[in-house]
């Protein structure tokens, strides 16, 4: 444990949020990339494992803007994991 926990708040959308069956949650992390963060999360519960199965499946935003799974949350406040959002 390198002690550098950082708490992010953490917003689910559409099936994600079914899967999990939280809107948001605030998580204590370790994490240094989304991708650190997804692993963290769905080591939890069966529930996270099955809604992070596919994340070419998700999209993410950093504090309310569309990132990668790649970049870093060193000083981001809210992480939010949602469905390629579709329409015409």
């Amino acid at each position: 444990m390198k002690g550098n926990d950082v708490t992010v708040e953490v917003l689910y959308f559409a099936w994600v949020r079914e899967r999990i069956g939280l809107p948001r949650e605030s998580v204590e992390t370790e994490a240094e990339t989304v991708e650190d963060l997804v692993d963290e999360l769905r080591s939890r519960e069966p529930r996270y494992a099955a809604a992070f199965a596919d994340t070419s499946a998700l999209r993410v935003a950093l504090d309310q803007e569309l990132s990668d799974f790649s970049d870093p949350i060193d000083g981001v406040r809210e992480v939010a994991f949602f469905p390629p959002m579709t329409g015409g």
